[in-house]
């Protein structure tokens, strides 16, 4: 065979890999409202930016009539390319090829993918869309989850990995999207569930939808297992792209720095009549962090899961901050089982890579009642304590109103690590409400008033005044400055360029035992 003819065959060759399971089956993922693997990645990265790896890797399954079947690119094409001009590895399952089953060279070529990543120090997306394990495979297909699994934790902390789900994701698949850091969904086509509506049925009975037990929003809502919703697949890419452009490359970066235009000095006047005066009233936290951030930008994580807790991603002054923040607007703001998970995940992720936090603090305390006591709070609740006594990045808390009792340690208080304390005039450090603190301290007094309620009235406002202020935690050095609520950009700016040489240890260990 001369040269030209080789050179005409290997164009034959990638021609018919790239049309991977033809063009009916591509019409049928169309159909659906999803890409086909090629154009997913030519959608995400930047354009005619992605090199293909592995083309040409094909199964070497005999089973079940396997040995006559053709798999183009073994049902994923995998690769690298640049996301805003930044290394990214990806793989992207083609359920036009076997409906993207998993099988043991599927699996080797996308551990070989995770492998350079690591290597390189890039961030990995995966994108999911596939039957589940190659059935006539067995055992080999189940090793190779077993392969990905262990990689992707071996590269949990090291590099950033994005689980996109496209379609969908059932039994063992799951668990390679739940062990990286975050998983993106879109509404009505993605689904992940460990079992089936119908085995389900066999099995207990219920009757469910695949998109009821496994769907979008039952992810970012209801389980927490997913961070992000997209209505379709173009708005899931620019997700990807926007978390993106707030995190490093790897651990041992930094995130990107972006000059944003918006004044490090500017005065939000907004801010001094943002909180009510009744201290029952609600407010919302976005109003709060939008003022304070470059250009009002703030990029929620995790927007539908646990609302009485805030997580994301912003910039002051240029550089990246993870915020954690109470909302008040959501059960008053009060930590639960799962604002703990939420909120602790969120910290451990910005901890990992370099990325400075900052808390907004207004936390009545803990949700009370038996589902909460039953379901753990005790335990979830102090994951939130382990992971913010564990992070060493620059931590910068921000009370606005209420902290009281063990949330307000649970918030990132002096005591679990912060680096600085800032209070406005409006917070209220205590341990516990007026109402409440007053009712037990002068219980005797109020049972012997002519009046109780009236007294009872007036010791509240006595010890509001004299104890639910910032001004008895500052006496003790626990608050660091208090300021006025306009103030709080620049000062925020100010501690974020006087933490940013910060450099602390913890004792050599192997790891710490999180309570999970």
């Amino acid at each position: 065979m001369s040269t030209q003819e080789k050179i005409k065959a290997l164009q034959a060759l990638n021609q018919k890999i790239e049309a991977s399971g033809g063009q009916k089956a591509i019409e049928k993922q169309h159909a659906k409202g999803k890409y086909t693997a090629r154009e997913r990645i030519e959608k995400l990265l930047d354009a005619g930016s992605f090199t293909e790896t592995d083309k040409y890797v094909t199964h070497r399954c005999v089973n079940f009539g396997m040995a006559e079947k053709e798999a183009p690119g073994e049902g994923v094409v995998t690769g690298y390319g640049t996301i805003d001009g930044r290394l990214v590895y990806v793989y992207a399952q083609d359920f036009t090829v076997l409906g993207g089953s998993l099988g043991e060279m599927h699996a080797g070529k996308i551990c070989k993918v995770l492998d350079m990543a690591m290597k390189m120090g890039a961030p990995v997306i995966g994108l999911n869309d596939s039957g589940g394990a190659r059935i006539q495979e067995a055992v080999n297909a189940l090793s190779g989850y077993g392969q990905i699994f262990y990689r992707n934790t071996l590269a949990s902390g090291v590099i950033p990995q994005f689980s996109v789900i496209m379609g969908p994701c059932a039994g063992g698949a799951v668990y390679s999207p739940a062990l990286t850091d975050y998983v993106f969904m879109v509404k009505n086509t993605s689904q992940m569930f460990i079992t089936g509506p119908q085995v389900i049925k066999a099995v207990t009975g219920e009757e469910v939808t695949a998109e009821e037990l496994g769907g979008a929003m039952t992810h970012n809502q209801r389980s927490g297992v997913a961070h992000f919703a997209a209505e379709n697949e173009e708005e899931c890419f620019a997700q990807i792209r926007k978390l993106l452009s707030f995190l490093p490359s790897n651990n041992l970066e930094n995130p990107p720095y972006v000059e944003s235009g918006d004044d490090p000095e500017r005065i939000a006047e907004e801010l001094n009549d943002i909180m009510p005066d009744n201290p029952n009233q609600t407010y919302d936290m976005l109003d709060v962090i939008t003022k304070v951030v470059d250009n009002g930008e703030f990029f929620q994580t995790m927007p539908y899961y646990a609302q009485n807790i805030l997580t994301g991603y912003a910039r002051i002054n240029g550089q990246v901050i993870g915020i954690i923040a109470n909302q008040p607007k959501y059960l008053a703001g009060c930590l639960d089982i799962n604002a703990s998970d939420k909120a602790a995940r969120h910290i451990r992720f910005c901890d990992a890579f370099n990325i400075p936090i900052v808390n907004f603090v207004d936390v009545p305390g803990y949700l009370p009642g038996t589902n909460q006591e039953y379901g753990g709070i005790i335990r979830h609740g102090a994951k939130l304590l382990y992971a913010y006594s564990e992070a060493t990045v620059p931590k910068i808390t921000l009370v606005t109103r209420k902290a009281y009792g063990g949330s307000y340690l649970a918030m990132c208080s002096r005591d679990l690590g912060a680096d600085l304390v800032i209070a406005w005039p409006t917070a209220e450090i205590a341990v516990m409400g007026a109402e409440g603190a007053a009712n037990i301290i002068f219980r005797k007094e109020i049972e012997a008033a002519d009046n109780p309620v009236e007294k009872r009235a007036e010791k509240i406002a006595e010890y509001r005044e004299r104890f639910a202020t910032p001004y008895v935690a500052a006496e003790c050095g626990f608050v660091d400055q208090v300021i006025e609520p306009r103030e709080t950009r620049p000062r925020l700016v100010n501690a974020l360029e006087m933490l940013a040489t910060k450099r602390e240890s913890r004792p050599a260990k192997k790891h710490g035992n999180i309570p999970l």
